[in-house]
C-alpha cells in the first residue's frame, strides 16, 4: 500500500513539474546544450548498428532517485515555479527561442541518400465516367410557372400552370382524377390523418401515371401536406387547421407519336379505308387512351368491312425521352376478306335454316359484317324459344385472285321451356278486382307459331280468348295475329257483351329493336250487345250491333327509348273505316286519330308534351255503338279523372261519348339523385275536351294536375301518378291513382 501511494505521488510530481516549465525556456536550454557540444563526424555503419542496439533493461527501483522514497512529496514539489512569482516577459522568451532560419544547417544534421530514387509522377489517364459527368452542363435554373389552384374537395387541392395552353386537358384530367382518387372525406377523429398521408402518396403516384397517360412523360408532381392536430407525423406538421393535401402539377412538354407500325394491315384490299379508321398519325400528341380507342375503331372497321378472322395483338409503345416521342407498334393480321354464304342451324326441325335466313338482316353475297352477325344472335334470343345462342363464322371458300372468300354462320342454341302458365290478381280504380290466368305454347306450330288461351274473371270484366300468333312472319319483325274472344265489360261509360274475331298483320317495334317506322293493318268482325253504363239506377235498353271494319296504324318514332324517351319525337296516325248494322239500319263511318309527342332534355330534367286529336266522320255519335265512340280520362289520357269519365253526359249523368276529341299533356321528369338516380319526380298538368259533333267545339274542357314518381328499372320505369281534377264535376273523385309500366306517353 505504501508503494502504491509513493508511485501516485511521484506521478503527480512529474506531471506538476512538466506543467510549469515554460516552452520557450525548454527550447532555449536545448539550444545551449547543442552549442556546448563539439561537432562530431557522422557515425560509421558499425557505430549506427551499435547505437541502435536497445539499452540494457533496468528495474523500476533503479530509475527512482535516492531520497525520493523517503520523502516523495518534497521531491515532487522541487523545481516547481512559485505560482505567485511573475511569468517571464513574452517578448524576451520569444527572442531567446528564435533561430536564424537562413543559416545553413549544421553538417551534423545533414543526411544524404545516394541510393534513394523517387520516380517521376506519371499523368493519370482520365476516367471516362468522371469525364462524362464533368462534361454535363449544369442545368439552367428554370423559373417555375404561376400556378392556379383547383379545389377538388375540402382536403384536396390541385395546382396547374395558370396558362391553360401548357395543359389544355386540365378539365378532363381533374374529372378523371376525382373519380380515381383514394382520398375521402375525413372524420373528426385524429387517427384519419395518417390515412390521409398514405392516400396522398398513392394519389401522387396516380397523378404521375395520369400525366403519362396524357403523354406528359417528363411531368413532375410535388406533394404538400399541411394542417391537422398532430405533430408527431412525419408528413404533417402540427397545426390547428383541418388537414389538406396539395399537389403541384408541372406537366412539362407533351410527347408525340413518331413511327406507327400496324403489322400486315397494308396487305388488306381495303387498306386505305382501314388505315383511315385508325386515326393516329405521326406527330399527333401522345395519349394512351387514344391508342385504346383507335384500336377498338380498327377492330370495328375490320369486322364491318369483311374480315371475320382478323387478329390484333396488344399494342406496345416505345418512349424515346431524347426525342420526346413514342414509337407505336400494333400487330394486325387481317386474315382475308369474306362475304356471307348463308346460315346453318344445328336443330333445323326446331328453327330451320330458311327461317334463320329470313330473320337475318343480310342476303347471300353481302359483305360480312360483325354487327349483322351479332344482330342475328339477338334476333334468335328475342324469339323466346332459346335460352342461349352462339353464332360462329365458318369458312366455305378462301379468298383467291382478289376475290373475297365465303363464310357461313353456324348457329348453336339451347331450347328454352316452350310452355308458360301465368296468373295474376289485382285491383285498380279503373278495372276493379280481377283475376287473370293464361296458358301458352310458343312453338306449337314451328317455326315461332304460338297458341295462347286466356281468361279473366273480375268485377268489371270477364273474358275468354284464343290467340294464334306467328312471329317473324314472311320477314323479320313482322307478326301475324288472329284473335277470337268473348267478353263482358263494364266501364265508366259502356256496358258491352261482345263476341269478336280480329286479325292483324304488323311490323312491330319492341324493346330489343326499336324501329323508326312501324305499321299495322287488320280487319275485325264484332257482334256486340251494348248500352250506356247504368248510373242513375234506371234500367236502360240494350242494343245489338254487328260491325265490320278495317284498320291501319303507322308510327314514326324518332325518340331515343321506347319506354323512357328523353329526346326526340313520335307521331302516330290511326284510320278505321267501319260499317255498323243495328235495328235494320246500316251506318258507314270512319274513325281517325292522330297523336304527337315531343321530348326535350333541359339539364337533368326532361320536358315532355303530348297532343291528341280524334274524330268520327260520316255518322253522328248516337248512330254508332257506344264502345266505338270517343271518350277521355284516365292514366293514358287526362289524369285526375276516371277512365272514360270525360265527355258529354245525358240528363241522367251517364257518359254518352262524343264524335271528336282533343287532349293536351305537359310534364317535367325531374331527376332526384335518389337511389343512384333511379327515382324521378314528375309534376304534370293535362287537359281534354270531348264534343258531340265531329268537330271539336271546346265548350267543356276538363283540367287535371298532379305529381308522379318514376322508379327506373332495367326493363323500363315503373310509373305511379296521383292526379286530381282542377274543375271537377259531381261525378269525379277528388284523387285518382295510376300505376303502370313505362312513361305516361
Amino acid at each position: 500500500m505504501q508503494r502504491l501511494q509513493f508511485n501516485l505521488a511521484l506521478a503527480a510530481g512529474l506531471c506538476a513539474a512538466s506543467a510549469f516549465v515554460p516552452a520557450g525556456a525548454f527550447a532555449h536550454s536545448q539550444a545551449q546544450e547543442a552549442d556546448e557540444q563539439p561537432a562530431t563526424p557522422p557515425p560509421t555503419p558499425e557505430e549506427d548498428e551499435q547505437d541502435a542496439s536497445p539499452p540494457p533493461s533496468r528495474t523500476l527501483d533503479e530509475l527512482i532517485p535516492e531520497g525520493v522514497v523517503d520523502n516523495a512529496e518534497d521531491w515532487a514539489t522541487q523545481g516547481v515555479t512559485n505560482p505567485a512569482a511573475p511569468l517571464p516577459d513574452a517578448e524576451a522568451v520569444g527572442d531567446a527561442a528564435q533561430t536564424d532560419l537562413m543559416q545553413p544547417v549544421d553538417p551534423a544534421f545533414t543526411a544524404t541518400f545516394d541510393d534513394l530514387g523517387i520516380p517521376e509522377p506519371q499523368r493519370l489517364e482520365p476516367d471516362p465516367e468522371v469525364q462524362a459527368i464533368a462534361e454535363i452542363d449544369a442545368p439552367d435554373l428554370v423559373e417555375l410557372p404561376e400556378l392556379e389552384e383547383f379545389r377538388v374537395s375540402d382536403e384536396l387541392i390541385l395546382a396547374f400552370p395558370a396558362d391553360n395552353d401548357r395543359f389544355p386537358e386540365r378539365t378532363n384530367f381533374i374529372d378523371r382524377f376525382r373519380a380515381l382518387s383514394t382520398i375521402e372525406d375525413l372524420d373528426s377523429d385524429d387517427d384519419t390523418i395518417p390515412q390521409l398521408a398514405a392516400r396522398a402518396r398513392a394519389d401522387e403516384e396516380l397523378l404521375v401515371q395520369m400525366l403519362r397517360t396524357y403523354g406528359y412523360y417528363s411531368g413532375e408532381v410535388a406533394r404538400q401536406l399541411s394542417g391537422g392536430r398532430r405533430g408527431d407525423n412525419g408528413d404533417i406538421a402540427a397545426s390547428d387547421t383541418d388537414p389538406q393535401v396539395r399537389f403541384d402539377i408541372l406537366p412539362g412538354e407533351r410527347y408525340r407519336f413518331a413511327e406507327i407500325d400496324l403489322g400486315r394491315l397494308d396487305t388488306a384490299p381495303d387498306y386505305e379505308a382501314l388505315r383511315a379508321a385508325f386515326e393516329i398519325q405521326p406527330g399527333d400528341p401522345l395519349q394512351s387512351d387514344r391508342i385504346i380507342a383507335e384500336e377498338a375503331d380498327l377492330r370495328i372497321a375490320l369486322g364491318e368491312t369483311g374480315y371475320p378472322f382478323a387478329e390484333i395483338d396488344a399494342p406496345s409503345l416505345l418512349i424515346d425521352h431524347a426525342r420526346q416521342e413514342g414509337d407505336l407498334s400494333l400487330p394486325v393480321e387481317p386474315g382475308g376478306k369474306y362475304v356471307f354464304a348463308g346460315v346453318t342451324s344445328e336443330d333445323p326441325r326446331f328453327l330451320s335454316d330458311r327461317h334463320l335466313e329470313r330473320i337475318a338482316r343480310f342476303d347471300e353475297g353481302d359483305v360480312y359484317q360483325a354487327s349483322l352477325q351479332a344482330d342475328l344472335r339477338r334476333a334468335i334470343l328475342a324469339t323466346g324459344l332459346v335460352s342461349s345462342a352462339v353464332v360462329t363464322p365458318r369458312e366455305i371458300t378462301p379468298p383467291s385472285e382478289g376475290q373475297p372468300g365465303e363464310v357461313e354462320l353456324d348457329v348453336e342454341f339451347e331450347r328454352a321451356p316452350l310452355r308458360t302458365i301465368a296468373g295474376a290478381i289485382g285491383y285498380g280504380t279503373e278495372d276493379g278486382l280481377k283475376v287473370e290466368a293464361s296458358w301458352e305454347h310458343r312453338n306449337l306450330f314451328p317455326p315461332e307459331g304460338s297458341l295462347k288461351l286466356r281468361g279473366i274473371v273480375g268485377t268489371r270484366e270477364q273474358l275468354a280468348s284464343v290467340t294464334y300468333k306467328r312471329n317473324n312472319f314472311l320477314d323479320r319483325d313482322q307478326v301475324l295475329t288472329i284473335d277470337a274472344y268473348a267478353s263482358d265489360i263494364e266501364t265508366e261509360a259502356v256496358d258491352a257483351r261482345t263476341v269478336a274475331l280480329r286479325g292483324s298483320f304488323e311490323r312491330i317495334s319492341n324493346l330489343l329493336f326499336q324501329k323508326p317506322f312501324s305499321w299495322q293493318i287488320g280487319a275485325e268482325a264484332l257482334y256486340t250487345d251494348e248500352r250506356n253504363r247504368v248510373i242513375s239506377g234506371i234500367p236502360r235498353e240494350r242494343q245489338t250491333y254487328r260491325i265490320l271494319g278495317l284498320f291501319g296504324r303507322a308510327t314514326i318514332d324518332a325518340s331515343d327509348d321506347l319506354l323512357d324517351p328523353t329526346t326526340g319525337y313520335r307521331v302516330t296516325g290511326f284510320l278505321a273505316p267501319e260499317v255498323s248494322s243495328s235495328i235494320g239500319t246500316e251506318t258507314f263511318y270512319v274513325r281517325a286519330q292522330a297523336d304527337a309527342s315531343y321530348y326535350m332534355p333541359v339539364g337533368s330534367t326532361v320536358l315532355a308534351g303530348r297532343v291528341r286529336a280524334a274524330t268520327i266522320q260520316g255518322a253522328q255519335a248516337f248512330q254508332i255503338a257506344p264502345s266505338r265512340r270517343l271518350y277521355a280520362g284516365g292514366g293514358g289520357s287526362v289524369r285526375g279523372y276516371g277512365f272514360q269519365a270525360i265527355g258529354p253526359r245525358n240528363d241522367l249523368g251517364e257518359p254518352t261519348g262524343g264524335g271528336s276529341l282533343v287532349e293536351v299533356s305537359l310534364e317535367a321528369r325531374i331527376q332526384t339523385g335518389l337511389l343512384d338516380g333511379a327515382v324521378e319526380v314528375v309534376p304534370f298538368i293535362d287537359a281534354g275536351s270531348v264534343s258531340l259533333g265531329s268537330t271539336p267545339d271546346f265548350r267543356f274542357i276538363q283540367y287535371g294536375a298532379g305529381v308522379g314518381i318514376r322508379y327506373k328499372t332495367s326493363f323500363g320505369p315503373i310509373r305511379v301518378d296521383v292526379g286530381t281534377p282542377l274543375n271537377p264535376t259531381e261525378f269525379d273523385a277528388p284523387v285518382v291513382v295510376y300505376v303502370s309500366l313505362g312513361q305516361a306517353f
